[in-house]
């Protein structure tokens, strides 16, 4: 079998670690994204140079939302109709059950298999080729889909033989992990207020029943005052958003998850959008009064 040729679009703090994966995988790589100056580092490293060639094998499209995806797939420059038929795409953003549905039908009227397969795992694991993949889509197209998954993924869930339960399942991990980091803000800027010191508060809980995921990889943050943007703010908003209109679709109410989208436009509105999602802590100190450790951002 010939070694699939392999294209990541979007080469941000996800997309660039997966490109990397497939490099140290033995994929030949095409990177691309709206920054070149990611490109010129990624073709440094590796990667291909030049436009997309028509006869790639795999597409990961890893970027911000639905609508950047549908315009990678079927806008004025889609990838969809240069590509040869048997290709996969591996649809890799937070999108609506329903919009992962709609991509799969267009892509197999051009003869394309199509992967719903949203990632968790933050930009470490994406490094490291250890992400997790809620992924869904026809057998054929977990076949053609293997080697990139391979190189990428530690752990593949197979939700389903077609589109759709993949984003379905993401977006109940999103309802926890954007829950999740509000939660940890809180809490930790409430423990400022009865003299719990930030790296004090990570120090404990993070060996307590009260800790996550979340906590443990974003309070250090704060701590640390750093808020360089490894997850932005700007997601959460349109995550919790998918979050509860798939749950209004469902007749379903979310109110923990409305409280947290709110905390996040409110970091939106204050400009806080492009930074760390952890940031999150400067609504709860402001309107408490309090001050974070220094910020290095």
């Amino acid at each position: 079998m010939s070694i699939p040729r392999t294209a990541v679009i979007g080469l941000g703090s996800m997309g660039y670690g997966m490109a990397q994966s497939c490099l140290r995988a033995g994929l030949p790589t095409w990177g691309q994204d709206i920054n070149p100056d990611a490109m010129a580092r990624f073709q440094s490293e590796g990667g291909r140079p030049g436009p997309l060639p028509a006869d790639l094998d795999a597409v990961m499209v890893v970027v911000l939302n639905a609508a950047q995806t549908e315009s990678v797939l079927f806008g004025e420059q889609g990838i969809v109709a240069r590509l040869t038929p048997g290709a996969v795409v591996l649809s890799c953003a937070t999108v609506p059950p329903a919009f992962a549905r709609d991509m799969e039908a267009r892509c197999k009227v051009q003869g394309i298999h199509y992967l719903d397969a949203p990632i968790s795992g933050g930009a470490t694991k994406a490094a490291q080729g250890k992400l997790s993949v809620m992924a869904s889509g026809t057998p054929e197209a977990f076949a053609a889909a293997r080697p990139v998954l391979d190189a990428c993924a530690e752990t593949v869930f197979e939700l389903g033989a077609e589109a759709g339960p993949g984003s379905a399942m993401k977006a109940v991990n999103q309802l926890l992990a954007g829950v999740h980091i509000a939660t940890m803000a809180e809490a930790l800027t409430f423990g400022m207020t009865q003299g719990v010191e930030p790296a004090q508060f990570v120090e404990v809980i993070s060996k307590c029943a009260g800790t996550s995921w979340m906590l443990e990889n974003r309070a250090p943050h704060i701590v640390d005052g750093d808020y360089t943007p490894r997850s932005q703010v700007n997601i959460w908003p349109k995550d919790l958003g998918i979050v509860l209109d798939v749950a209004k679709s469902a007749g379903f109410s979310a109110p923990i998850t409305a409280a947290a989208l709110q905390q996040y436009m409110v970091a939106v509105g204050m400009g806080l959008g492009g930074e760390d999602d952890a940031a999150i802590a400067k609504v709860y100190a402001r309107n408490a009064g309090l001050t974070l450790p220094e910020d290095k951002a």
